[in-house]
């Protein structure tokens, strides 16, 4: 288990949607379907959500990664789930840790465009997000068709103007695209946000020693 699983993970979380106070439709608890690359690979990612709390889940290899994280990433755990080698290990992030990997992130300034197009059936517009610490650009698209409640570390795009629809997250410095493919109103299964008793809990040190990678 190579600690790039959990890097993407926060990666994934840490700059998650974000919100915007004039929409049509406000979902307040159900699943978002995301398509993204990591390591090279394509990703099918769920992120469970309601008011409070958020559950990020992908594979990676046998690896079953589920990452939760209260509505101010203020609180974190990574869940890693391989049954072919019956391991369960909760990694459970420090205040210090969270922290850390939120100083990685980009600060952005955000420039609306005039370009417009329709992504997964949502109507959306270009925003041009600025790194104000790299001077890097990115283009993002957005959405004022819904809203969203914040989820996870949702500062990053909080000031774009709408629901990003596509955009990119942040692994260590680098950008990975990311896009809505589908958001569904529906009642969260029992349990979702909760570490099952049946996993060893861990520190993030101990999760990224795994596997002996960085």
């Amino acid at each position: 288990m190579k600690s790039k699983l959990f890097t993407a993970a926060l990666g994934l979380v840490l700059s998650a949607t974000a919100m915007n106070a004039s929409a049509q439709k406000a979902y307040k608890e159900g699943v978002i379907t995301i398509g993204s690359t990591i390591q090279g690979q394509s990703v099918e990612i769920k992120t469970w959500f309601r008011a409070d709390s958020s559950a990020t889940t992908f594979n990676a290899g046998p690896a079953a990664i589920k990452v939760l994280t209260d509505k101010d990433a203020k609180s974190m755990a990574v869940l890693v789930d391989v049954p072919v080698a019956s391991i369960k290990k909760a990694a459970i992030a420090s205040p210090a840790e969270i922290e850390e990997e939120q100083a990685k992130l980009p600060v952005f300034a955000f420039t609306p465009g005039t370009e417009t197009k329709v992504i997964s059936g949502f109507n959306c517009k270009k925003v041009v997000a600025k790194d104000s610490k790299s001077g890097k650009t990115y283009d993002i698209w957005i959405t004022n068709d819904i809203t969203l409640p914040p989820i996870g570390g949702a500062k990053v795009y909080a000031k774009a103007g709408g629901v990003p629809i596509q955009y990119a997250t942040f692994q260590n410095g680098q950008a990975a695209e990311v896009t809505v493919k589908s958001i569904v109103e529906q009642k969260v299964p029992a349990g979702t946000f909760g570490i099952p008793a049946d996993f060893d809990k861990i520190t993030l040190d101990d999760l990224k020693s795994m596997g002996g990678g960085n």
